[in-house]
């Protein structure tokens, strides 16, 4: 698939750059500016809430639907997620212990996450505020970045799975906002203290990464997931001189066995994505660095130019889950991990400016990155079954 404006104006109900959405749409009011500078529609993509009030004056505006739409799944006999009452621990000291830690990023990625796997508990509304050593974390990050403005690393629940001990949490670190710059020698960014902060507490035995993407090559259709055992860093910009700007990493091939009963699963919600879907969603396993997800310091996208050199680098792009694989090649007994990312947006045509696309690629994940996010989430349910 490739979206161009007239993708965008049928799926969407409106052609972003010749009839801009309102300001009142927006949750990062910098990024409705016509000068918006990347940086701007990459925290607009954090923060965008469709539960929130710009988020329902997005969908007033649009075609786009949101979670109220959402359809319960049919989960199997005996494999439904079970909410638990109430988590363990207060948030102002280590997460509980469990068998799986699930990690996801954005607003609209919590929301739907939550909806899949905390049944009745929303990552918004209902997650209880996680603030260990936050004080000390904070200090290396910049002013108005995320964790800062809302005094917090993150939020989890917990449930259980087929008998396994789950721990989701909604992240407010990003390696993209908490900082732009290295840290002296022999130092650590603050989302690497936070990875390896919550997989000591939670000691997984598993750790899945989760969320939205974008998608390299023309292969992917929006609601496609990347089941990843390899992630790799494309730190061109202000990574370009750490030791691990161009790193690799791989953790072991995750259990399929429930793939398909996931894929079937899609179903439920699946008139919720774009009408131009050709087919339903499927999960795509990585094999190699070639099919990867690749995380790049710079808010990047694939175009039919290939203007920022992605296309061979991975099956999909985003801004943080090679961190994980960082982390885990130095602990001394590290967990198994998997990348669990869904194409949020597909490879954008490269017609107008650049700006041009980059506004695209951000309405079209406003549009379908929570629907998407539902189909990573019942995929991310079908590895903690396999457990």
């Amino acid at each position: 698939m490739q979206a161009d404006r007239e993708w965008v104006r049928r799926n969407i109900g409106f052609d972003p750059v010749a009839r801009p959405a309102p300001e009142s749409t927006f949750s990062f009011a910098a990024a409705a500016r016509p000068d918006s500078a990347p940086e701007d529609l990459q925290r607009e993509i954090i923060d965008f809430d469709s539960e929130a009030p710009a988020g329902r004056e997005f969908l007033a505006f649009t075609s786009a639907t949101g979670l109220s739409r959402f359809t319960e799944i049919p989960w199997p006999d005996g494999l439904a997620p079970q909410t638990d009452l109430k988590p363990a621990g207060g948030g102002d000291g280590p997460l509980p212990r469990a068998d799986v830690l699930v990690v996801t990023w954005t607003v609209d990625e919590g929301h739907a996450l939550s909806r899949v796997l905390t049944p009745g508990k929303d990552s918004r509304d209902d997650y209880l505020p996680y603030t260990h050593n936050f004080a000390t974390i904070a200090e290396k990050m910049r002013g108005g970045c995320p964790a800062l403005e809302a005094r917090r690393l993150g939020a989890y629940w917990t449930a259980t799975i087929a008998g396994k001990k789950v721990v989701v949490f909604k992240s407010d670190s990003h390696l993209s906002q908490d900082s732009k710059k290295l840290p002296a020698p022999g130092g650590t960014l603050p989302n690497y203290d936070v990875w390896k902060q919550i997989i000591e507490e939670v000691r997984p035995a598993l750790v899945i990464t989760t969320g939205t993407a974008g998608g390299i090559g023309t292969w992917g259709e929006v609601g496609d997931v990347v089941v990843s055992p390899v992630v790799r860093f494309d730190g061109i910009k202000w990574l370009e001189g750490a030791p691990f700007h161009d790193a690799v990493y791989t953790s072991r091939a995750p259990n399929a066995k429930y793939f398909a009963q996931a894929e079937q699963l899609f179903g439920a919600n699946a008139a919720q994505l774009p009408r131009d879907n050709s087919r339903a969603p499927k999960i795509v396993q990585s094999d190699g660095p070639g099919t990867s997800v690749l995380t790049t310091d710079f808010f990047g996208f694939d175009t039919s130019d290939n203007h920022y050199g992605l296309q061979g680098l991975g099956d999909v792009s985003e801004m943080g889950d090679a961190v994980l694989g960082l982390v885990c090649s130095q602990l001394e007994a590290p967990p198994r991990w998997v990348a669990v990312r869904n194409v949020s947006d597909p490879q954008i045509k490269a017609e107008g400016t650049l700006h041009d696309q980059s506004v695209v690629a951000a309405q079209i994940y406003k549009a379908f990155g929570r629907w998407s996010s539902v189909c990573s989430a019942i995929a991310c349910w079908s590895l903690i079954v396999a457990e």
